[in-house]
């Protein structure tokens, strides 16, 4: 099956510039400086039941991720921020509306090239670690490239373990190794088939607090020290003050969307603008101004 392809630094396939601006109030306000856009979401729905017992868990969504950064979801229980990181990812299918990983939309893939684009272009990180308990730690890492029949880079497997402190951790099976190296292995994992986004969802759910601040403080560097585009799921207030940008979910809608100043995070001309109003879903006719950040602007 074809698959349309897009420049994903413009607005998506029907959008004008003043409705891309309105319908995605997260994305900074476009200028040569503006990072490439990593994950998009058009419009999205997603429902469960029919009739009166219909629950809506995504409302008509609309948002735009940033390559190069790092995005904080957060929402009560029941906010619909897993069954958005599930929709944006392909783990589950949106009832309506339209996701873009890079360039691809995803929600026109058969079932064949969705599994190979989520292998190549997405990394998983899980609460449960998901780690093969028969494997070791460099095995366990090595196991996308082995699936998709391809060479390691192994300049860059050993910039990644040596980053995540692994690199005398690599002959260990997981039963071997604590918690805090177990999803430090599911991150190196995440990270080997250099992908276009890393997702987590709650990934410091099953750790100690000290084990916690390492993991959020390596996905950090994940963007900081790597280039790469990471995305978390969490109810933690702490995990989400890593982030450049926070976006609260309530009822299925987006309730609040700020960008920070974090670290070599986002620009700082886009840091300081006033917040965005809450309880504006990023499709509301409303809109909301682009660019919208910390009245704060936290630097770390």
């Amino acid at each position: 099956m074809s698959h349309r392809r897009h420049d994903p630094t413009q607005p998506g396939p029907g959008f004008g510039r003043a409705e891309a601006s309105a319908a995605a109030p997260g994305l900074p306000p476009a200028t040569s400086g503006s990072p490439r856009v990593a994950v998009r979401a058009v419009r999205l729905t997603k429902t469960y039941g029919t009739g009166p017992a219909t629950v809506r868990a995504l409302d008509g969504i609309t948002l735009d991720l940033a390559a190069g950064h790092l995005t904080a979801i957060m929402g009560a229980s029941g906010s619909g921020k897993s069954t958005l990181l599930h929709c944006l990812t392909g783990l589950d299918t949106p009832t309506s509306g339209t996701v873009w990983i890079g360039g691809t939309e995803i929600t026109e893939l058969d079932d064949d090239t969705l599994t190979r684009l989520r292998r190549d272009q997405i990394g998983f990180v899980f609460q449960s670690f998901n780690l093969m308990p028969t494997l070791s730690a460099e095995k366990n890492i090595l196991l996308p490239l082995k699936l998709s029949r391809r060479t390691a880079d192994r300049q860059w497997f050993d910039r990644i373990t040596r980053m995540l402190g692994l690199a005398d951790r690599l002959d260990h099976r997981p039963s071997e190794l604590s918690g805090g190296q177990q999803q430090r292995v599911a991150v190196a994992r995440a990270l080997i088939t250099r992908p276009e986004v890393i997702v987590a969802d709650e990934p410091t759910g099953a750790l100690d607090s000290a084990a916690s601040e390492d993991l959020l403080t390596f996905l950090r560097n994940c963007v900081d020290d790597l280039g790469q585009t990471v995305v978390i799921v969490t109810h933690d207030r702490h995990a989400a003050d890593f982030a450049d940008r926070v976006v609260t979910l309530r009822d299925g809608r987006i309730a609040d969307d700020q960008w920070r100043a974090v670290r070599a995070g986002m620009p700082t001309q886009y840091a300081g603008a006033a917040p965005s109003t809450a309880g504006a879903s990023a499709g509301s006719s409303a809109g909301v101004s682009a660019g919208a950040g910390s009245s704060a602007g936290v630097a770390r």
